[in-house]
């Protein structure tokens, strides 16, 4: 109740301060409105043609009206028509005139339709579509109609301002269903169903990590990767295309959302952000305090499995960038001398020896000198081409016992200071190591190998990457491969096995070599490769499942300053020496 006991209606408390009609707008308080309908539709339409509307960069109020229309009448008025359409044709015929190409072609139509009309095949239906656009002032309502115009325009669709009727068409466009112009046109029902549903290339979900902007309408690009039917993803570009600085936003932005973070880093690009978020950044080295025993067993095992099988084949593949190529008779005496290295330890096939936290696993000097002891030439030939390892330059690799626990949110293990041939061996034997762990304690993961091509160089490390990334879901874990050298990565079977194996994919700016390998195994159209070989930098093209668009990658002031690898800014943020 007011203070003069009179009543407050609703229409009082929802109507605006100020209304002006003019000829060609509505005035509501400070905002514009102009209102348009369609006159002219395109001969064909197909699936989503009214899309270019949908994702119009400016706001739009956008109503659309259906009148079913009885058969038979509509047969009648188009016999009528045939026959008027018939008469023009046999008269400019007859007179020896041009037959005007618009009349032919609707003559066509109308025969068509009235056959489908007759069959049952389709209804007829009067279609009304009308749009309203906003503004905040006369000028930028002028250059958005315009832009609206040549919008639809460019998809054959005619539309005019609903002059001197500007208050009957905002009425039209607004939800109350009610349609005061009636400009209908003739529609039949495949052409109506076309303008149904209103979508657009769009990647906006309710939850997740937003990756950036869609280049096709601006809006953002919202995505849990962990709804899909895998969690891993891959991430290919040129150097210098901003593949580290996309993962590197995404690794922060998945930090606020509870997942860990496992980074494989190759050229320490990712030790700023480990400091800023207390993260723990691991220098992994010859001469590094971390040592990591590439013979550890999952802590624990499920039911009925049989880790110790498991972990001499992936030792063997390890072991294979170890000691170089292997004959059959020397991958032979090697499986042997794995098994019988186990055994001395008390480690058999039996599953409760192999989780004992009472029994120590083995070392690489146990295998050593099993090697020795079997005191043939094969064996003794591998034991030497293992030496350097266990005695020599390379001692402290993974000659010791593992003095790691991953228990921060945020890791990141470096190889920066090891020489290029041996980083796979080292990636191989962290990402091994990350495996046995955390297969025991189930948690939302992401697992970041950048720079993988390092591993698809050589077959068996290519292989344990393929199998991880294989049966990464089955422990919540998502792996994201990047890499640089995409021949080395997608040129190969198994490159492509990790492609297929991901739910999500990343392409930024590629290079001229490598396009026609990316649009084959994409299926990119030429406009695709075009926008790849031109694209900015964060710039590409995102894909997940089956959807993709064009992407903008975008950071905050305050991100950007933490993961950015750009030389110049960090020498200026770090001032004069």
């Amino acid at each position: 109740m007011a203070n003069n006991n009179q009543i407050i209606k609703i229409q009082d408390v929802i109507a605006p301060n100020s209304l002006e009609v003019d000829f060609t707008y509505v005035r509501i308080n400070k905002y514009l409105y102009r209102t348009f309908f369609v006159a002219g539709y395109p001969r064909f339409v197909e699936p989503n043609w009214l899309e270019p509307l949908v994702s119009f960069e400016h706001s739009l109020l956008v109503s659309m009206f259906i009148y079913p229309t009885a058969s038979s009448g509509t047969l009648e008025d188009l016999k009528r028509k045939i026959a008027e359409m018939e008469a023009t044709i046999q008269t400019d015929i007859e007179r020896g005139r041009v037959v005007d190409p618009s009349v032919a072609v609707a003559l066509d139509d109308a025969r068509e339709l009235q056959e489908q009309l007759a069959k049952g095949a389709e209804r007829f239906f009067q279609f009304g579509l009308y749009l309203t656009v906003p503004s905040i002032d006369v000028q930028e309502l002028d250059n958005s109609s315009q832009v609206v115009e040549s919008t639809l325009g460019s998809i054959s669709i005619t539309a005019h301002p609903s002059s001197l009727e500007m208050e009957d068409g905002f009425i039209t466009t607004m939800p109350l269903g009610r349609d005061n112009l009636y400009l209908t046109h003739n529609m039949d029902t495949t052409s109506l169903a076309t303008t149904f549903p209103f979508t657009s290339s769009e990647l906006t979900a309710p939850e997740g990590v937003v990756y950036g902007i869609n280049e096709h309408n601006d809006s953002l690009i919202i995505f849990d990767r962990f709804s899909q039917e895998n969690a891993n993803s891959v991430v290919l570009a040129t150097s210098g295309a901003g593949k580290s600085y996309m993962v590197k936003l995404e690794t922060l932005r998945a930090l606020i959302l509870g997942a860990e973070v496992i980074i494989i880093d190759p050229e320490k690009e990712y030790e700023e952000l480990a400091k800023a978020v207390g993260g723990s950044y691991i220098n992994f080295s010859t001469s590094s305090p971390v040592k990591l025993n590439p013979f550890d067993l999952p802590e624990v095992s499920e039911a009925g499995e049989n880790e110790l099988g498991r972990k001499i084949l992936s030792l063997t593949a390890f072991l294979k960038l170890v000691l170089g190529d292997l004959t059959a008779q020397e991958s032979a005496i090697l499986d042997r001398a794995l098994n019988t290295t186990y055994r001395l330890k008390g480690i058999t096939q039996d599953p409760k020896t192999q989780t004992d936290p009472n029994i120590k696993p083995p070392l690489m000097e146990d295998l050593y000198k099993v090697l020795i002891g079997m005191e043939d030439q094969v064996s003794s030939e591998l034991a030497i081409r293992l030496e350097r390892f266990i005695k020599g330059s390379l001692t402290g690799i993974f000659s010791s016992y593992s003095n790691l626990k991953i228990n921060n949110q945020f890791t990141v293990f470096t190889v920066r200071e090891l020489p290029d041939q041996l980083r796979p061996l080292a990636m191989h034997l962290i990402l091994d190591y990350i495996w046995t762990k955390i297969r025991g304690d189930l948690k939302k993961r992401l697992l970041v190998v950048d720079e993988a091509w390092y591993m698809m160089r050589y077959p068996d490390s290519a292989n344990f990457l393929v199998e991880m990334v294989k049966r990464a879901r089955k422990y919540y874990l998502g792996v994201t491969t990047i890499s640089q050298d995409v021949e080395d990565f997608i040129g190969q079977d198994r490159g492509k096995e990790i492609v297929s194996n991901s739910a999500m994919q990343v392409l930024l700016k590629q290079a001229p070599a490598s396009i026609e390998t990316i649009g084959k195994v994409f299926n990119l159209s030429y406009g695709e490769k075009r926008l790849l070989l031109s694209a900015g930098v964060g710039q590409g093209i995102f894909f997940a499942g089956n959807t993709h668009v064009a992407m903008r990658v975008v950071a905050s002031e305050e991100e950007h300053q933490l993961i950015t690898s750009n030389p110049q800014e960090i020498l200026a943020r770090r001032g004069p020496v």
